[in-house]
């Protein structure tokens, strides 16, 4: 089923005139052929096998672990029934009403009981907390997203190691991208390739340091395509990243929602 990304969900931009042609995609070798088929309509999720608890290891620089959550459970500030509970997390996405993968950031057994450390989809950005591993699935993955602000590249590796380049937008000098080390919280078809988002959103961990609101929203940060690309290769947008459709597509069959992405200068 399609699904229709809200648009006060996200911190998205009013499509601003075109005013320059667009910077060329770098050369990538590595990279795999542009998609000839259509764009899928449902949720992406992970499809490499689900682990138990049992065989979650420490996340490292090459080898990270995404965790889907089976069921509504509070976050604790620290690891333990005595940390004290902020946060109640569902187990549906609330854009795409898919399930919810969160980024491992760490495990501590306390007194018996296996705890994670997750990343959370909120302010301030980084925030992360702690909830009993038994209440997830887990799936350890080798990919990760780097966002160069000044060259204006998103690059996915793979074990660490580069394996496609691409051209981005990225935000305006009043409104920039947040750096920082987030992760991607969902990858939803618009089901709509023409959109102004294009065919295909990847809301992050991020939020704008420069919009507290933008469109109703609450300043959501996202990767996502455009239908403006002649600007791809400038500093447009309210802080999202924006791709050329074809690409986007290209990296949505790399990435699962819960990958690590940083973003620097």
């Amino acid at each position: 089923m399609t699904v229709a990304v809200p648009a006060a969900a996200l911190a998205q931009e009013s499509a601003p005139p075109a005013t320059d042609p667009a910077a060329q995609p770098a050369p990538d070798p590595a990279a795999t052929p542009p998609d000839a088929g259509t764009t899928p309509t449902t949720p992406t999720t992970p499809t490499w096998p689900e682990l138990p608890p049992t065989q979650l290891k420490v996340p490292t620089a090459r080898a990270s672990w995404v965790a889907r959550l089976l069921v509504t459970t509070p976050v604790r500030r620290q690891p333990g029934r005595g940390g004290k509970a902020f946060k109640l997390l569902q187990p549906i996405a609330p854009l795409g009403a898919g399930p919810v993968w969160l980024e491992v950031r760490g495990v501590k057994d306390v007194r018996g009981t296996r705890w994670v450390k997750v990343l959370l989809p909120q302010r301030p950005n980084g925030m992360a907390g702690w909830a009993p591993a038994d209440d997830f699935m887990f799936t350890q993955i080798h990919s990760r997203v780097e966002i160069d602000l000044s060259s204006r590249h998103l690059t996915v590796l793979r074990r660490g190691k580069p394996l496609a380049r691409f051209a981005i937008a990225v935000g305006a000098p009043t409104t920039p991208s947040p750096t920082g080390t987030f992760a991607i919280a969902e990858v939803i078809p618009t089901g709509d390739p023409t959109a102004f988002l294009g065919p295909l959103v990847m809301p992050l961990t991020a939020f704008s340091n420069a919009l507290n609101e933008f469109a109703g929203g609450n300043g959501r940060v996202a990767i996502h395509g455009t239908s403006l690309p002649e600007l791809i290769g400038k500093d447009v947008s309210h802080g999202c990243i924006r791709m050329r459709n074809a690409d986007i597509r290209r990296v949505s069959r790399i990435v699962v929602p819960g990958t690590r992405v940083v973003i620097h200068q």
